[in-house]
């Protein structure tokens, strides 16, 4: 059986970056009870923004997707830097992605189908989650998506 790591590299080229510190006066995932939360992340590679502009105007929805796999990458790392081993999660609960949209576009949810099928592709059922797909006009440091997701230990 392939480790969540290997698949991200097969599949879809991604490695699991080292979290690079907040930028402000929060933590990267806090726990209650058997929940984590973990805070929103951008995609950010080597701390470096490469989705920069609008989905619908700036990206494709391909594009889009690629963006959000990035930052639900970057979700992965923090929560396996706390961790330790991904293997310890027992379910992913919540998916809440923005996405940062151009005026008229609508299609947030095919946008967010991108970290939603990563997730299933490497955790199988325990990657199956609620999930919001918000569009906005703007997000931190102009990042095309953000994504937080709440995660049972």
């Amino acid at each position: 059986m392939l480790e969540i790591e290997e698949i991200l590299m097969l599949r879809y080229g991604l490695e699991l970056p080292v979290p690079s510190e907040p930028d402000g006066y929060y933590s990267r995932v806090i726990r209650t009870g058997n929940l984590l939360y973990v805070c929103g992340h951008t995609p950010k590679r080597q701390g470096e923004y490469v989705f920069l502009g609008k989905v619908g105007e700036d990206f494709s929805v391909e594009q889009g997707q690629e963006a959000a796999r990035i930052a639900m990458t970057n979700c992965l790392a923090a929560l396996k830097e706390y961790l330790g081993d991904l293997s310890l999660i027992k379910q992913f609960v919540q998916v809440i992605g923005y996405v940062r949209s151009a005026e008229h576009f609508t299609q947030q949810p095919l946008v967010m189908n991108g970290a939603s099928e990563l997730l299933l592709t490497c955790f199988g059922e325990k990657g199956r989650h609620t999930r919001m797909a918000l569009g906005t006009n703007q997000l931190p440091g102009g990042a095309a998506v953000e994504i937080m997701c709440v995660v049972e230990v």
